[in-house]
């Protein structure tokens, strides 16, 4: 323990009663839980009756390898280091048959998940229109994460589509019942269920172990939490080790306020703060703990470095989010050329995933290897597909694949066996299916179908014609508006996140259209698919060896936990950080918006660059932005100014203009 802290110290020799390690981003948390482990087996514990809890295998993992390192691998006995699922596992195998189960269950994947609530609609009669699959296991899941059972979510439903997922998540469970299966969700809420309702149980499982170690607490869940009581709370040595600060899994289930109210729920506890970030420099923890202390529901603490000094985090502004992408990308590449500095030592980090594809393009124009992480790439998603199709459809009717995507989505009333139908007759003709139904459909076709084809003919012959005159990006949004597509996700998507996700992919097609037309003397719509086929191409060529040592694109959600010597946080405005659903609700969820924004600032390490654009596309056009509220928070300024009423800071004060 000769290179710990006092405060690491501390908590590794605090070894009975509860025990919270609050551990600020970079302070060695999980040198502390593995430290603490050996400390433990060092003063008599036998490291069987120790369990370490935390929320991944790599985690886990990574945990039990470093107690391997520090006790040796002559050791006979090993502590239990696994995830909270691989744990429940374990209880269910031995208990779960009074439940009901067999005890050889089976887990269910999503792929069986998927074929068992596909069958659970069609028996309660409910179509695709009205419930999809992955929509009831999404909602599911939903439910599940809060605790809820289903004889309790009739009662929470409001909308249709959830009085239906409530009936069908009934059948769900007895059905998965009935195969002697469980899916994920239920390994928490079936051992938290014997817990609560077989004391002899909780009491056996309890005596398993003399101490109790959970990782990453703040993000405990509603079922999580109450398993950890009952293994806890007979012995009463339970160590927790997290921060309040670095809660944004709110959406999962988690619950910060877990964490918060530790000593309430354990009143003899011993907490322990880590405030020593071996991670980042003092100026740019300056930043995050003159933001951080905004929210006031909160453990009080303040990071200080260990590392002094340090450049100050920058604050940029650029005319409109192209200028961004381009000089963020331009900046990196002439930092490049230090040979200091390679490709995976810079991090671009965004709060949704519509934002990247302007980097993504960018990177690609000027040859620098990157990943994106935590989503999949902009140009893969099925919306972006879906526009992408009908643009082809519109420059080329020809092209059988798009036309195949499109002909019936959103659905127009020609269905599976036309197009099958449609298929044979063209491949018998030797014609291109485009021209097997201009001027009008072929003989066989059910009229409906007929009808429904020369409506969809009409329509792509029609904007067709207006293709070389005037603006493109216009053009699109008055043919996506037509063809209802917007109607079309919410009737997939129920939840409205994800409709507002999609429909924010199929807005910023529109505005790569606007942008690509700006940027050219003759803009051509084959040119802009040129120009998207390419970047599809040059993504392709992209090889693993490259991406080991690349340019990481990540959401910020996906960044907790990694960190980067260099980190630009991009789209600082309000309305996309504070995400504006957060703002709606204020309260909480502005709280999680400015606890996410402090992980972002906090993965930094040498240099952190903070940026906002003072137009942004919606839908083709440029709007007027305003600066996201913790860009005033950052810098300390935020009393001075109303968030929605803000204006751009002053050049000479933190920002610079582009």
């Amino acid at each position: 323990m000769s290179g710990m802290n006092p405060e690491q110290q501390e908590a590794v020799r605090t070894l009975s009663g509860p025990v919270l390690v609050l551990a600020g981003a970079g302070t060695g948390k999980t040198r502390v839980i593995t430290h603490r482990i050996v400390e433990l087996i060092r003063h008599g514990t036998r490291a069987e009756r120790i369990l370490a809890v935390t929320f991944t295998n790599k985690a886990a993992a990574e945990m039990q390898g470093r107690i391997v390192a520090l006790l040796g691998r002559q050791a006979k006995e090993r502590p239990q280091a696994s995830t909270f699922h691989s744990f429940c596992v374990k209880v269910l195998r031995r208990h779960i048959r009074r439940l009901g189960y067999p005890a050889k269950f089976a887990i269910y994947h999503r792929g069986e998940q998927e074929s068992l609530a596909r069958r659970v609609l069609r028996e309660i009669r409910v179509s695709n229109q009205q419930l999809r699959p992955g929509d009831l296991l999404a909602q599911v899941g939903r439910w599940k994460s809060s605790g809820v059972r289903p004889a309790e979510a009739a009662a929470l439903a409001q909308t249709d589509r959830e009085h239906l997922a409530a009936v069908a998540y009934r059948r769900y469970q007895r059905s998965l019942k009935v195969a002697g299966a469980v899916d994920f969700d239920d390994l928490l809420l079936c051992t938290e269920q014997l817990f609560r309702d077989h004391e002899e149980v909780r009491v056996a499982e309890a005596r398993r172990f003399d101490h109790i170690l959970i990782d990453e607490y703040q993000d405990t869940n509603a079922s999580q939490y109450r398993i950890v009581k009952g293994l806890a709370k007979d012995h009463r040595n339970l160590c927790v080790v997290g921060d309040d600060d670095q809660s944004i899994y709110g959406f999962r289930g988690a619950e910060v306020q877990h964490i918060l109210g530790f000593p309430q729920d354990w009143p003899d506890v011993k907490t322990v703060r880590l405030t020593r970030n071996y991670r980042s420099t003092q100026a740019i923890l300056d930043r995050a703990n003159t933001l951080i202390s905004y929210n006031k529901d909160r453990h009080p603490k303040s990071l200080q470095a260990d590392r002094r000094g340090g450049e100050k985090p920058r604050i940029e502004q650029y005319s409109n989010e192209t200028d961004e992408a381009k000089a963020v990308v331009s900046e990196i590449q002439t930092r490049l050329t230090d040979p200091h500095w390679s490709p995976g030592d810079f991090a671009i980090l965004f709060r949704t995933n519509e934002q990247p594809r302007l980097f993504e393009t960018e990177l690609r124009r000027a040859k620098l290897p990157y990943r994106l992480i935590g989503g999949m790439s902009f140009f893969d998603r099925k919306e972006v597909g879906d526009m992408l199709a009908y643009l082809q459809l519109l420059d080329l009717p020809q092209q059988e694949v798009a036309l195949l995507r499109v002909i019936n989505n959103p659905p127009r009333g020609i269905g599976k066996a036309t197009v099958e139908s449609l298929l044979a007759q063209a491949v018998e003709a030797g014609r291109p299916l485009w021209e097997l139904l201009c001027p009008g459909p072929p003989v066989g076709i059910p009229e409906k179908s007929q009808q429904a084809i020369r409506s969809f003919v009409q329509l792509i012959e029609k904007y067709r014609q207006q293709v070389g005159d005037g603006d493109l990006a216009e053009l699109f949004r008055d043919f996506v508006k037509e063809i209802g597509y917007h109607q079309e996700l919410c009737r997939l998507y129920p939840d409205e996140g994800e409709q507002e996700s999609r429909w924010a992919a199929v807005e910023e097609i529109v505005n790569a259209l606007a942008s690509y037309a700006t940027g050219k003397r003759k803009p051509t719509l084959s040119g802009f698919l040129e120009e998207v086929a390419l970047n599809a191409r040059d993504k392709q060529e992209n090889t693993e060896d490259r991406k080991s040592n690349a340019i990481v694109l990540m959401t910020m959600h996906s960044a907790k936990g990694l960190e980067f010597p260099q980190v630009y946080m991009v789209g600082m405005e309000e309305g996309l950080f504070p995400h504006h659903r957060s703002i709606k609700e204020d309260g909480a969820a502005i709280d999680e918006e400015r606890r996410l924004c402090y992980v972002g600032v906090t993965r930094a390490q040498d240099r952190l660059s903070l940026s906002m654009a003072l137009t942004r596309m919606k839908w083709g056009k440029p709007r007027e932005t305003h600066p996201s509220r913790f860009l005033f928070e950052l810098t300390g300024v935020a009393e001075q100014v109303s968030p929605a009423k803000s204006r751009k800071p002053r050049r000479r004060a933190t920002a610079r203009r582009r």
